[in-house]
């Protein structure tokens, strides 16, 4: 697998509350990708997904990958690391109510298997198309769901940004998991809310195709992102298959 990741702080924010990290060529370890968007507005946004990102490495490294359901075993690490910041965040004031999103990848057997929570995004590019493979947890997702609203009034909606769920943030955690079928030259995106806030899937789309390797995707979408304001912190990760 070829691949590229970038993290940016973008033009408006002070801090980069984005984390992610890349597990490819471990000896016993599938291809992992990990993103970690932390609340923003919250306290330890920062702290709350660097610890998630590091937390889940270790997790994956040390896994069972060979007699685990991989499913299974992306949802109960997420849901571990879930405990450990939770219990972290309750030991002082000054972390308590943090979160992060957090998504997990592992490609196996021609499989991309998904763990997920929040509203970072895993997105297949295919034949020239792209479809989003996951469900946002947040606000507006419910709204376009109940048919309140539709996709383009919530492009400005007021409460865009915010999530229903966020690993760290309570004792329990739903997780919603995905498994599907990849194929060579394949290409997939894992990404945070502010490069899908910024540019449409068409956009995004356009500069993976014409992108000579995932990296270059990956420094194109983040200068496009912050062309068009980069109003938040920006991460990115393409892998080709």
């Amino acid at each position: 697998m070829r691949y590229g990741f970038r993290t940016d702080r973008g033009l408006k924010r002070q801090l980069n509350e984005d984390h992610c990290n890349v597990l490819v060529g471990y000896s016993g370890v599938p291809p992992c990708f990990v993103i970690a968007d932390g609340m923003g507005g919250h306290k330890c946004g920062d702290v709350a997904s660097k610890q998630a990102v590091d937390s889940v490495c270790k997790h994956l490294l040390i896994a069972d990958w060979e007699t685990s359901e991989i499913s299974e075993l992306l949802k109960n690490i997420i849901i571990d690391v879930n405990k450990e910041l939770y219990q972290y965040s309750m030991l002082d004031e000054s972390t308590q109510g943090m979160g992060t999103t957090l998504i997990i990848t592992a490609l196996k057997n021609n499989k991309l298997y998904i763990g997920h929570v929040g509203d970072s995004r895993v997105y297949l590019i295919r034949d020239n198309s792209i479809q989003k493979m996951t469900s946002d947890h947040s606000f507006i997702e419910e709204l376009i769901k109940n048919g309140t609203i539709t996709k383009d009034e919530a492009i400005n909606h007021p409460k865009r940004n915010v999530i229903t769920r966020a690993v760290g943030y309570e004792h329990d955690l739903q997780v919603d998991t995905y498994e599907i079928d990849v194929l060579e030259n394949d290409e997939i995106l894992v990404c945070t809310d502010g490069l899908t806030n910024m540019l449409s899937e068409e956009e995004i789309l356009e500069i993976i195709i014409n992108a000579e390797n995932p990296q270059v995707a990956c420094d194109t979408l983040i200068e496009n992102a912050n062309n068009k304001g980069g109003e938040d912190n920006i991460t990115v990760i393409v892998g080709k298959i």
